[in-house]
């Protein structure tokens, strides 16, 4: 094995170097994006929320091996909590957020349950189960989310807050700059969560449970716990998908379709890994729109699914998976040990 050309030692001047030039280029890349025109910006938003939920996917699927097809309900419970909450009681979009975030945390917990006795294909028939039944709760409870008709909320409810300074005009961009800050602090809880003896007990149940279980990781509490935040953050998704597209109906986005299209997502941006979602969420938005351009019809569809074979077969481990590969050929940060620590702080 070739050693990298640049080692860098974790903390170091250079290493911290490093981190300031990827948040300078973040920032570019994001003051970029609001640059673009409104259809532009509109992709860009869609990219941000895909990426938010496919983040909560990662956590339950990627880093804890459970494997969810859904979650379709989580990001459709997130989506019609804003929705009723604007349109019913007249609540600020914002608000509705956390809301819809607790309540999405809830489902995922109790969805998580049957993890304790169930693995693998019957873990996923029973998320299967749950992402079939949410749409037609959707349709039966017609006063509440307007049943099959949908729900369509009002461009004036969901104009940018007075302390902005934007106009109604420019909700898209407003609406850009939420959904990059809030992914920004998703990946940044991922980034917290899995580096720490939660996730490394995460890891570990994905890996080998009786090996897991027999070292004293709470087997029970990890499953259930991952899946509410699971389920909580692709309900966050699902909130800012509401204000984005401002009209709701659950044969649109939130049957089994969405679901496979979070999971694959997922795998070809490279499950378990920080950045996966944000390259997947571009390869679900942006491929088939460029699919569209080449062909129409199914025959875009075929297009379509043609490359998103070709990216698997290729890059098993995903996009970044195989980006991760390359760039550990160049530069490898090398952690710091005990000792090296112990004399930083004296």
């Amino acid at each position: 094995m070739n050693s990298p050309r640049l080692a860098v030692a974790q903390g170091s001047a250079r290493h911290r170097a490093l981190q300031l030039g990827g948040l300078a280029l973040v920032a570019l890349v994001l003051l970029w994006g609001a640059a673009q025109e409104p259809f532009r910006v509109g992709q860009l938003t869609s990219v941000l929320i895909f990426a938010i939920a496919i983040s909560g996917l990662n956590l339950a699927t990627g880093y804890t091996g459970l494997l969810s097809i859904g979650h379709s309900a989580f990001f459709g419970l997130g989506a019609y909590t804003t929705g009723v909450l604007v349109v019913t009681y007249d609540v600020e979009p914002m608000l509705t957020l956390p809301v819809a975030t607790v309540l999405c945390f809830v489902l995922g917990f109790l969805v998580g349950l049957p993890a304790l006795r169930i693995r693998g294909l019957y873990l996923a028939l029973v998320t299967l189960a749950v992402g079939v039944a949410f749409p037609e709760l959707v349709r039966r409870f017609t006063d509440l989310t307007g049943g099959a008709a949908g729900m369509v909320i009002r461009s004036k409810q969901l104009a940018p807050p007075e302390w902005t300074g934007l106009s109604l005009g420019q909700r898209g961009v407003w609406l850009y700059w939420v959904s990059a800050v809030t992914l920004i602090a998703v990946l940044l809880l991922v980034r917290n969560l899995t580096r720490s003896r939660t996730g490394m007990a995460m890891i570990a149940t994905r890996d080998n449970e009786a090996a897991a279980a027999s070292s004293g990781v709470h087997i029970a509490s990890v499953k259930t716990i991952v899946f509410g935040l699971s389920g909580a953050i692709t309900g966050l998704a699902g909130g800012l998908f509401a204000m984005y597209v401002g009209a709701l109906s659950p044969d649109g986005s939130f049957t089994l379709l969405k679901s496979i299209e979070l999971i694959t997502g997922l795998f070809v941006g490279g499950a378990a890994t920080l950045y996966g979602p944000v390259a997947g969420a571009l390869a679900v938005v942006f491929i088939p729109y460029y699919s569209s351009d080449l062909a129409s019809g199914h025959l875009s569809g075929i297009i379509f699914g043609a490359v998103l074979i070709l990216i698997v077969f290729l890059m098993p481990e995903g996009v970044v998976g195989v980006l991760n590969r390359v760039m550990r050929r160049f530069v490898r940060v090398t952690p710091t040990s005990p000792a090296q620590k112990k004399r930083k702080t004296r």
